[in-house]
């Protein structure tokens, strides 16, 4: 059951001749401290090549200054990209997320489709089009695609094929699983049917709440895929680069892992110990795996990618947590 619009939401802005009936997919943007790239976001929305009805929720997580909300006003208010903006009072990804769903339900009685973009993505003028040609060749309830890297430093593009950066697959077609939220579109029927909270808000500072959600749609039966054709450009900052970040998300990776597996064999006999010995094995193979991977590539940075993620879920077993997203204006 979808609630009503609580207290932790506000609507700030709506496109004056908006005839939300009329939509067909809503397209949500949550933001935090990046005004500038907002707005680039939503110009690459505005220049969408489809016919398709879609409208766009701006999701605002900082309730205080507001400075995204206040960039995408006029945009919205104009109608030159209709839709609404709105204020998600609860801190955190996942609570961002479930703001900018749960206004989709109430204020768009019949849309079809969610499609999800960051703030700090630009969508190929093809990209909503894709997506959803995606789902009709392939019947699929969730498409996922590329978020090709736009290093701020032209010399970091050498870091493009590290995990952290790669997209997960490289041609169109069904999948077994799909790891992020970045570049989305799901079909209305997987939140109606996995009910709320849409994602966990446990993950909220952490991220992984997308892994989440996408691992319990995928065990509920419904069908991924992949479309290489609906690309986003996602921004880069140097800081992304340094050797502390990325072994940081390789280890918050971990914990993510252990923790979507720990929900889903929550109900099995041994689950917990079932979880914990799959995190021993791939630490116990890791080295080995990173050996491997420093003669296939030369890379000890790209190498020593499965050794921090195997250490992210060992650690998590005692408590460990690398909330990356408490401040995501350092991320």
């Amino acid at each position: 059951m979808i609630p009503r619009l609580s207290d932790n939401i506000s609507v700030v802005a709506r496109s004056e001749r908006l005839v939300p009936e009329a939509v067909d997919v809503v397209v949500t943007v949550p933001t935090f401290k990046r005004p500038q790239w907002l707005l680039r976001t939503l110009r690459s929305l505005k220049d969408q090549r489809t016919d398709r009805r879609f409208a766009v929720i701006v999701i605002e997580n900082e309730a205080q200054k507001r400075e995204g909300a206040n960039a995408a006003r006029p945009l919205i208010e104009s109608g030159e990209l209709p839709g609404m903006v709105i204020v998600a009072h609860d801190r955190g990804n996942c609570s961002a997320y479930n703001a900018g769903w749960t206004t989709a339900f109430v204020h768009f009685p019949n849309f079809s489709h969610i499609a999800v973009i960051d703030d700090d993505e630009i969508a190929t003028p093809d990209w909503l089009e894709n997506l959803l040609n995606t789902t009709e060749r392939f019947g699929a309830d969730i498409i996922g695609g590329p978020q090709v890297q736009m290093f701020e430093n032209p010399a970091h593009r050498r870091w493009a094929d590290h995990p952290v950066f790669r997209p997960p697959y490289d041609e169109s077609g069904t999948v077994g699983a799909l790891y992020s939220s970045g570049n989305l579109l799901v079909s209305r029927r997987v939140p109606e049917a996995l009910g709320t909270p849409f994602l966990d808000p446990m993950f909220n500072f952490i991220g992984g709440g997308d892994s989440d959600f996408l691992s319990r749609a995928r065990h509920a039966g419904f069908r991924l895929a992949w479309c290489a054709e609906a690309e986003v450009h996602e921004t880069v900052p140097a800081r992304r680069v340094e050797a502390r970040w990325i072994r940081a998300r390789g280890l918050r990776n971990g914990v993510i892992s252990t923790m979507v597996e720990k929900r889903r064999r929550a109900k099995q006999p041994f689950g917990r110990l079932i979880v914990l010995a799959h995190s021993l094995a791939l630490l116990g193979a890791s080295p080995f795996r990173a050996a491997i991977g420093l003669v296939r590539t030369g890379s000890p940075a790209i190498a020593s990618y499965p050794v921090h993620v195997a250490l992210g879920r060992v650690l998590s077993e005692f408590g460990y947590a690398n909330e990356q997203y408490r401040e995501p204006e350092k991320n």
